[in-house]
């Protein structure tokens, strides 16, 4: 199972578990609609930022793999061009 799925799945938990907390408080209405509406929005903040970090992280292996990609590219050409002019050597 891939860490991103355990980590929505904890996520989810903590959020049902501290909404049904805040429920089942002996508050006012209007007291736990705040509670409950505060604690959606940091756990909205908090999914934004690991989004954010999710996003980061694959374009830096992006960056990376293209990096790589274009040195092999390169290394390639090289290789070829030796060869051709190896090649236009022995016909000669």
């Amino acid at each position: 199972m891939s860490s991103g799925k355990v980590l929505l799945g904890i996520l989810a938990g903590v959020a049902v578990g501290a909404t049904l907390g805040i429920l089942f408080a002996p508050d006012k209405g209007s007291s736990t609609r705040k509670k409950i509406s505060k604690k959606g929005d940091e756990y909205a903040d908090g999914l934004g930022e690991k989004f954010n970090e999710f996003i980061e992280s694959i374009t830096k292996k992006f960056e990376s793999v293209k990096e790589e990609a274009i040195r092999m590219a390169e290394n390639g050409k090289h290789k070829v061009e030796d060869t051709e002019s190896k090649m236009k050597a022995a016909v000669k």
